[in-house]
């Protein structure tokens, strides 16, 4: 749930990235981050392993409107998408109000996709967050290699395996070149206010 301060009329939203490893998570923090940090004036904290490229989490503090006279601040995290990192994985969700679920397009990895949403599902109810109620947002990921020769998963498919339950917004995009990074968190953003507004009403 979104943490409420009243002293410095602030609500702090948490947005997680969530998928499977390698799937391009910590390459949308990285490309929303050098968009804004000019603006944020803040680091984003990065600590990384040799399995995986986060152990932890990212963290991105976002500023944007305002809750019934409450300034939003937003804070953006990943989780490690490597299984044995499951316990880090829930740490990180603990009290999260809204999701990026970033799949990997690469046809190699179609077996990840659905573990890991399986795994988030799993690690959500553990909190009693159901997957179907709490703000997500699917990004299909990686998009871009098929035009280096590499097979990926027809949309059609992707939609099938991990949004035909969910019936969410998705995007189709590639983290490394941008597209579709900022339209990706603006609505995930966008979804989860008015979530936490409703819920504060």
């Amino acid at each position: 749930m979104a943490f409420v301060n009243t002293k410095l009329k602030e609500v702090s939203i948490k947005i997680v990235y969530c998928g499977p490893g390698r799937g391009g998570k910590t390459t949308n923090l990285e490309y929303i981050y050098n968009r804004i940090s000019n603006r944020v004036g803040k680091k984003m904290v990065s600590i990384q392993t040799h399995g995986d490229r986060t152990l932890f989490f990212d963290f991105l503090p976002l500023e944007i409107g305002k809750i019934m006279g409450y300034n939003i601040k937003t804070q953006l995290y990943t989780v490690p998408g490597q299984i044995k990192y499951n316990a880090t994985r829930k740490i990180v969700l603990r009290e999260v109000d809204g999701i990026v679920f970033v799949a990997d397009s690469s046809l190699s990895r179609r077996k990840y996709n659905l573990i890991s949403l399986k795994n988030l599902q799993e690690n959500l109810a553990d909190y009693n967050i159901d997957i179907f109620k709490i703000p997500l947002i699917l990004q299909y990921n990686k998009q871009d290699l098929a035009k280096q020769g590499i097979p990926v998963l027809p949309l059609k498919v992707m939609e099938k395996d991990l949004n035909s339950k969910l019936k969410t917004i998705s995007f189709t995009a590639s983290a490394l070149n941008g597209e579709n990074v900022i339209a990706t968190i603006k609505k995930a953003i966008s979804i989860t206010v008015v979530s936490v507004k409703n819920k504060l009403s």
